[in-house]
């Protein structure tokens, strides 16, 4: 039975704390594919974002430095939705790598897991895994992944030397937020907040990371939309998400080229202060310290502001997570399900750090960070020690529409009201409902 969304929360922010300050420990050994001595090659997919790239090559070449006679070969695919749809397409066809990394949540009962993927909830590394993960990863009574990343925020990153030139305080209301946009538009040359809608995921923050302030307004959420007794359109403070992304356009806060930017674009007016506000994951902490060293320490983050500057917190995401289709066999399997237990272990967690800079803490017992992470993962840290972030909607419901992207794009481009958006969403999200067969809808 799926936690009230109170307890989950609590569990996960605890647990998210708590791997911060965790000692790390080694690994144990673990066995080479052994037998014919032929060696076993193992396809290892992830999405092609630089950072994604690195940690997983990473895992790959410690993996097969402990592991004589295993190859992995890593291979890429989109991000957004046509990586989702190529991800289905994959596992419909029996055409899936042995182990790919695809999200957590919701948006993992959509590949209906019980009947395309190899269940790990027999292997003894699980047991070391945060509750909230294992809840994150698991259908039909089976757990089906091992975390890769680390615990990340859908929240504001600012330029925080810009902030400091223009006397500004960090905003914790939905007011102060506009009210400091109105200062940086009017005192200065740079975008108030950058969007970058050439890659569509990226607009979705508006949305996605309020979600820590609907949950402040209505605790029951949900249960109650899980339960088709509420709507994004019906929800006031659900609805509050798109209408805030509407206001930023409709004000003229955003960098006039939002339509054509990309992700990269985004980090690096972020990092020069050509732009000052970037509503996105943090996972992106990774990657300006891999484009922007110069620039880390002049980034900070904040939470989404809402209507309560006293509930104002943090909407936080567990990891994604390495899976094993059924189609993957054999001496190839066991491969397969060594290389799930080495990600899933301190040893996993240090090649993820080696490869790229950790953006919260790990989710995985006994792993640790280093002591010289980037201010801006401090700032993530700060609100989840005192216990001011939620997990996201994702977390606590398996209902998630696939097209939210699209519709955020509309309203962040002023193609689409904030209220059609949201009732749109709701016919989206009530057909994979419906393909789950939950009561309700």
């Amino acid at each position: 039975m799926r936690k009230p969304a109170s307890q989950r929360a609590r569990a996960l922010v605890a647990l998210a704390a708590a791997a911060v300050v965790a000692t790390g420990c080694s690994a144990g050994s673990l066995t080479s594919s052994g037998g014919d001595g032929e060696g076993v090659t193992l396809s290892f997919l992830t999405s092609n974002g630089p950072e994604d790239i690195a940690t997983a090559e990473g895992l790959a070449k410690a993996f097969m430095a402990q592991n004589e006679g295993v190859t992995v070969e890593v291979e890429q695919r989109p991000q957004g939705t046509e990586g989702d749809n190529l991800v289905k397409t994959r596992l419909a066809t029996g055409d899936m790598a042995d182990v790919f990394v695809y999200n957590s949540g919701s948006l993992l009962q959509a590949l209906d897991p019980a009947q395309t993927l190899v269940p790990v909830t027999d292997q003894p590394w699980t047991k070391d895994l945060d509750k909230t993960f294992v809840d994150a990863v698991s259908g039909n009574g089976q757990v089906f992944g091992a975390p890769v990343g680390t615990v990340q925020a859908g929240a504001v990153m600012y330029n925080k030397a810009v902030y400091a030139q223009l006397g500004l305080k960090i905003p914790q209301t939905w007011d102060e937020f506009m009210a400091n946009n109105a200062v940086i538009a009017e005192r200065t040359d740079a975008a108030p907040v950058i969007q970058t809608y050439r890659e569509t995921w990226t607009s979705q923050l508006f949305v996605l990371g309020d979600f820590r302030n609907v949950l402040q307004a209505e605790p029951s959420f949900p249960e109650q939309y899980t339960a088709g007794k509420v709507k994004y359109a019906t929800s006031a403070a659900a609805l509050r998400g798109f209408q805030h992304q509407q206001a930023v356009h409709d004000a003229g806060y955003m960098n006039e080229d939002f339509g054509s930017a990309t992700y990269n674009d985004g980090l690096r007016m972020l990092a020069e202060g050509t732009g000052v506000q970037y509503p996105i994951l943090t996972s992106a902490i990774g990657e300006l310290v891999a484009s922007h060293a110069d620039a880390i320490d002049n980034i900070g983050v904040f939470a989404l502001p809402g209507p309560d500057a006293a509930t104002n917190g943090l909407t936080v995401w567990t990891p994604n997570a390495a899976y094993t289709p059924q189609t993957t066999q054999g001496p190839v399997r066991d491969a397969a399900l060594r290389f799930l237990a080495f990600i899933a272990s301190p040893a996993g967690c240090q090649a993820m750090t080696e490869a790229a800079t950790p953006t919260g803490p790990y989710v995985v017992k006994g792993c640790e960070l280093p002591a010289d992470v980037p201010p801006a993962v401090q700032d993530v840290q700060e609100y989840l020690s005192r216990g001011a972030a939620s997990p996201a909607l994702e977390f606590l419901s398996p209902v998630k529409g696939p097209n939210l992207e699209n519709l955020t794009v509309e309203v962040g481009s002023g193609i689409r009201s904030a209220e059609d958006a949201a009732a749109l969403y709701d016919q989206d999200v009530a057909q994979q409902a419906q393909q789950l067969g939950l009561e309700g809808w």
